[in-house]
């Protein structure tokens, strides 16, 4: 969400901001529709103040005898006057309110400008990507040979992009998911947090993905929506709160089932687990002083980054352009972990600063000890990491020769002492 006092002593900058989001809307236009608004606002506080003083007037003339019917025509007049100037301002408050609402954040000065995913620039690179004395597959060919991945099934139950796991492919897409919580809780100070599923329309609108992105989600009939990720739940756990200084940063990390319908990616990762409508994912949360966003950001992108490195998988870091990042986000780092089977980098998290554009909309702030006035939170998100992703950069790059998958060092405690995953007998 904008602030428009900030558009309106900051109109070059807002309008640099959405030329390199390529969106058509200028500051002028925005600053005429909260100058109409205002001025009715000026009018209609003007008539309020006349319409008490006519009443003192009429109340005098008739304890004198005089006449009063100019005045009590003019009452009438004024009637009719503050109700259309009341109508007015909520009709453009309405418009500007839906305007700034449905525009997405101003990007940082750090963020490169460009059109897509391609223009994206590399910011470090860890690991090599190992080599194989045979032709590596892809992870749906490995967990259809081991018969703990079906597809099939799972169409039969719910239609395409879902899948149904089991045996060792199953225990270890939960083993990931508590290995990543056990080293975001003990070693980078994040408080697990457990939250709903189902939310109420103003969350889903704090954290952006309402009114814009409505078809990306899934609704239910009694009009509650299925979170797309947790990002939703534990960021608005500070909604409409003051929060005290001394308490930032505030960390939260949660491992949930997360339903996104997929709405624009029809024909994109038909095959196997990288598109899903339903995944699960370690999502990180931070919610800090205004100062400490760009540094927190930097911490968040490292946390994701110690996931695969204790995996042992090779990746890439990138910052995303003005074209490719998201809506609410102001800088972006995407993590590409190596596919082998796809002799690609592919995304496995994305950890973001959205400044105060979530925190004005879900009206989130602190407070100075000893300071009477707010300002509002900055919060942060990121993956840590998309755990059916994870899955699939473990199948892809510890396959063997046999079909079989060697289980990473740091996973065998959580796999009960299970080395290797090999397909069934």
């Amino acid at each position: 969400m904008h602030d428009i006092k900030w558009i309106r002593d900051n109109p070059d900058a807002f309008d640099a901001g959405m030329t390199a989001r390529k969106v058509d809307i200028t500051a002028q236009r925005l600053i005429d529709i909260d100058a109409d608004r205002r001025r009715l606002m000026t009018d209609h506080q003007e008539m309020l103040a006349r319409r008490k003083s006519i009443s003192g007037e009429i109340g005098k003339l008739r304890q004198s005898g005089g006449n009063s019917d100019d005045l009590m025509a003019e009452m009438g007049s004024l009637k009719d006057r503050i109700k259309e100037a009341e109508d007015g301002q909520a009709g453009l408050n309405e418009q500007l309110d839906l305007l700034l609402s449905s525009l997405p954040n101003v990007i940082d000065a750090e963020v490169p400008i460009g059109e897509s995913e391609d223009d994206n620039v590399e910011v470090r690179k860890w690991g090599t990507p190992g080599s194989f004395d045979f032709e590596p597959v892809e992870h749906f060919a490995i967990g259809e040979k081991l018969g703990m991945m079906d597809f099939e099934t799972a169409t039969k139950l719910s239609g395409s992009r879902f899948v149904i796991l089991r045996g060792g492919l199953a225990k270890l897409e939960r083993a990931l998911g508590q290995f990543m919580l056990d080293l975001h809780t003990n070693e980078h100070g994040y408080e697990e947090t457990i939250t709903p599923m189902l939310v109420r329309d103003e969350a889903m609108f704090g954290t952006g993905q309402l009114p814009k992105f409505a078809e990306d989600s899934f609704r239910t009939t009694n009009d509650m929506w299925l979170i797309p990720t947790s990002e939703v739940t534990l960021t608005n756990q500070v909604a409409g709160e003051i929060i005290d200084e001394a308490k930032l940063p505030l960390r939260y990390t949660a491992l949930t089932q997360c339903f996104r319908s997929e709405a624009g990616s029809a024909g994109r990762d038909t095959r196997g687990m990288i598109r899903q409508h339903q995944f699960s994912k370690v999502e990180m949360v931070s919610v800090v002083a205004a100062e400490k966003s760009n540094e927190e950001l930097d911490r968040k992108t490292r946390c994701a980054e110690t996931v695969l490195e204790r995996l042992e998988l090779p990746y890439r870091t990138v910052v995303l352009c003005s074209g490719d990042i998201g809506f609410a986000a102001r800088k972006t780092f995407d993590i590409e972990v190596w596919l082998p089977g796809q002799g690609k980098y592919r995304e496995i998290s994305s950890c973001s600063n959205t400044g105060d554009f979530q925190a004005r909309r879900m009206n989130a702030r602190y407070r100075t000890p000893g300071d009477k006035k707010t300002s509002f939170v900055h919060t942060l998100n990121g993956s840590g990491l998309a755990v059916g992703r994870c899955l699939i950069a473990v199948m892809e790059n510890y396959q063997q020769a046999d079909g079989s998958i060697r289980v990473p060092d740091v996973l065998k405690p959580y796999m009960g002492g299970v080395e290797v995953i090999s397909p069934r007998g």
